[in-house]
């Protein structure tokens, strides 16, 4: 199978996408309106907001006193689950205008609070313990909010809001359930046990099927980890989190697996970013390559040309903080590892990310998750060596191979490092 037969660049759907995209700030204003219409026919009196909260989210600025909130739809308490970041909004094929309608839709009923002694404060600070009880509910739950202003709704995103971008926000001074939420029993057992650390409450939860969204929102509200040392974790930061926990758990159950036999390229596409995922028999290995187009978000400069980003690391794993490609990297490195772990072998694994101009506003890390997870589901095309499959695929990249082996460890070292295989 040649790879231009495997790979359907949809020439024309992307260039539908760029011509919706010149409307987006006018979408978004309309919505953001329309939120404020909501808002006032909900709320009861000049404060009082009733509503089914699904989520939680806590913010990062004046870290270690950080602003926390429940995250209620306005308008929309017969539908909350679509509000819900997960794997849904990616096989729903929503747009980059859907997420942020849906974001606007958000209100973020917010307080300030220290993060840390968060179990001792549960019973006696109302407002924390309703967002605790928030996050590890099994379903979204009923809840009144008592605001101190009208929200704010200038819906400001930008670059550094890779992993959840939030709307409106109002200052709240109490939040009050209106129902006992259920709480499923492995959640239950990962509180009361006061010695399981947070990296073994995670897994335990993983390895039970809980699906990673509701995980890292437990781990944001402060409820897993031994109970001295329980605190509030920012949302973005529990997400990088729980990637990179349960990534380092399934890279070591791969290590001792069987390599795959072949030299293989997945491919898939979402909201203007392209994956290519190649994997080589071998020890486990990898790198995320990051191509960003000029004129996106990522690129602002059109004349600064396509801009590269890297990281890697080796069978185990990094010492060093992700610096270059942040939360990406251990989404992506997810996706592979949950599929090598499935298919019980092991591989390297160099993933090239194409960030096109399309990408007109960051959404979040979970379609880098969702998307490598996706590239998965059809037969790969196969190639003979690593030289050919980077070289091949190279041809439907904005740079060159030259400049592909220069960036990145693994092309640059594939003649070395794959001898065997070629």
């Amino acid at each position: 199978m040649r790879l231009d037969e495997y790979v359907d660049i949809e020439q024309n759907k992307r260039a539908k996408r760029r011509r919706l995209a010149k409307n987006r700030s006018y979408d978004i204003v309309e919505y953001l309106d329309d939120f404020q219409d909501r808002f006032e026919s909900t709320v009861q009196g000049d404060s009082l907001y009733g509503g089914v909260s699904p989520s939680i989210f806590v913010g990062t600025s004046n870290y270690p006193h950080v602003s926390t909130g429940v995250l209620s739809p306005v308008g929309h308490n017969d539908d909350v689950s679509q509000f819900i970041t997960s794997d849904t909004w990616y096989n729903e094929d929503i747009s980059i205008s859907d997420v942020f309608e849906r974001r606007a839709s958000l209100l973020n009923s917010t307080t300030t609070r220290p993060v840390t002694n968060v179990a001792e404060t549960w019973d006696g600070d109302g407002f924390l313990g309703t967002q605790r009880e928030i996050a590890i509910a099994d379903h979204p739950v009923t809840v009144e909010i008592g605001l101190v202003n009208r929200p704010n709704i200038d819906f400001d995103v930008n670059p550094a809001d890779v992993s959840t971008p939030v709307g409106p926000r109002a200052r709240a001074e109490s939040a009050t359930l209106s129902e006992n939420p259920h709480v499923p029993r492995a959640v239950e057992k990962t509180i009361s046990d006061d010695d399981w650390n947070a990296e073994g409450a995670i897994t335990y939860l993983y390895r039970r099927d809980f699906d990673i969204y509701d995980i890292n929102t437990i781990l944001s509200a402060g409820a897993l980890g031994r109970t001295d040392q329980r605190r509030l974790v920012p949302t973005r930061w529990s997400i990088t989190a729980v990637d990179d926990v349960i990534g380092r758990y399934l890279r070591g159950r791969i290590r001792t697996n069987q390599d795959i036999n072949s030299v293989e390229i997945h491919r898939e596409s979402f909201l203007g970013n392209a994956f290519w995922v190649i994997l080589a028999p071998g020890e486990w290995e990898y790198e995320l390559v990051e191509m960003k187009a000029p004129g996106s978000i990522w690129n602002p400069k059109p004349e600064a040309g396509t801009a590269i980003t890297t990281d890697w690391e080796g069978r185990e794993g990094r010492t060093k903080y992700v610096s270059e490609t942040a939360g990406a990297y251990h989404a992506a490195r997810l996706g592979v590892l949950e599929h090598l772990a499935q298919r019980g072998r092991r591989a390297k694994a160099l993933i090239l990310r194409h960030i096109s101009a399309d990408y007109w506003a960051p959404v979040g890390v979970w379609q880098v998750r969702e998307t490598v997870r996706d590239t998965f589901d059809d037969t790969p095309a196969i190639s003979e060596t690593m030289h050919e499959a980077i070289d091949g695929v190279c041809e439907h990249l904005p740079i060159s191979s030259a400049r592909l082996h220069r960036a990145s460890t693994i092309a640059a070292g594939r003649q070395a490092t794959f001898d065997t295989f070629t």
